[in-house]
């Protein structure tokens, strides 16, 4: 019996190894492959983080600001999610965690599911829309139709006053504060997502623990 219980936790670990090992392989690689919609560069100076940005956390006094450009439709950015999770739990005392929108061509609904968050974020529900969108992307993502149906059910999930999320939805500033990213992205030499930055600087991922080492350094 001992032995059958000794085995069957190796094998967790080990399975828990390959998932770690294949996230990361997925997070790289399309960080490396998605490229970005096309914006012409005239909106100002780029910059990292915009006073309109969204804060995952309230910290003021945070000693290191760690920035994400992402695309809720991209499988890159579904793999890092759990690690940036992990670390907004160990971090979140000293680290301010800010959310950028940078939505891919290539994927038909990521637009779309930008403009949902952007949406219910006016609504102060951010987090929540945030957290739905990731849990739920095998179920709308990589398709070739709308999602607008799917996005608007989230928000009514959520309890959001559907009529003030509509208008937020198809309001053409909500399109443009996610182009206003995307833009700032671009000029920031954004060529995929995910993509970070802390403190400015842009992390070159190459495995699991560059993230949690890049916010050790900066701490320091």
């Amino acid at each position: 019996m001992l032995k059958t219980r000794v085995g069957r936790t190796v094998l967790t670990f080990a399975a828990a190894a390959v998932l770690i090992a294949v996230a990361v392989f997925v997070l790289v690689n399309r960080t490396a492959s998605e490229k970005p919609v096309e914006v012409p560069a005239d909106a100002g100076t780029a910059q990292v983080v915009r006073d309109n940005s969204h804060r995952m956390n309230d910290n003021p006094d945070a000693e290191v600001t760690f920035v994400e450009f992402l695309d809720f439709e991209c499988e890159g950015c579904l793999a890092a999610y759990p690690i940036v999770e992990q670390l907004r739990a160990d971090y979140g005392d000293r680290v301010e965690f800010v959310l950028r929108y940078f939505p891919l061509p290539g994927h038909f609904n990521a637009e779309r599911a930008a403009r949902a968050v952007e949406a219910a974020a006016q609504q102060g529900q951010l987090e929540p829309m945030y957290h739905k969108m990731y849990e739920t992307q095998t179920q709308w993502g990589e398709q070739r139709t709308p999602a607008d149906d799917v996005f608007r059910g989230f928000a009514s999930e959520l309890g959001l006053d559907m009529a003030a999320f509509d208008a937020a939805y198809n309001d053409p500033a909500t399109s443009e504060r996610i182009r206003l990213d995307v833009n700032d992205g671009q000029q920031l030499g954004v060529q995929g997502t995910p993509t970070f930055f802390i403190n400015g600087e842009q992390v070159r991922l190459r495995n699991s623990d560059d993230l949690r080492n890049a916010i050790e350094k900066a701490l320091r």
